[in-house]
């Protein structure tokens, strides 16, 4: 009895340490004294909504799964084009605007056309 009931304690411990661990971010962003959001939490906003909405078919580091390399779309596209084809879709890339508002397709757009 005491071997299970250690094991049920060590288990929901360890689920409960992978749950947590890191504080959630502010929602509002850092601003400087202009008042501007700080460049390095809108890149790091920008990376968390392209890891939850395109790294599956572009790949983490952004070399291509099903869907193209992205590595040097900057080169090839505007952030304004970018955002087009997120939300309207091009070729065999289905439009996103379900997955996506405009707000985060032009975060993404922005850091995606930064890749050159």
């Amino acid at each position: 009895m005491k071997k299970w009931l250690f094991t049920i304690l060590f288990g929901s411990a360890l689920v409960l340490g992978a749950c947590g661990g890191e504080d959630e971010a502010d929602d509002n962003g850092a601003t400087n004294d202009a008042g501007n959001t700080d460049g390095d939490e809108t890149v790091a906003a920008a990376e968390e909504l392209f890891e939850a909405n395109c790294a599956a078919c572009h790949g983490q580091d952004l070399s291509g799964l099903g869907g193209p390399n992205l590595q040097k779309v900057g080169s090839e596209y505007s952030a304004d084009e970018i955002k087009d084809i997120i939300l309207n879709g091009k070729g065999g890339m289905p439009a996103q605007d379900n997955r996506v508002n405009e707000t985060e397709a032009q975060e993404i757009a922005d850091w995606l056309a930064e890749k050159k």
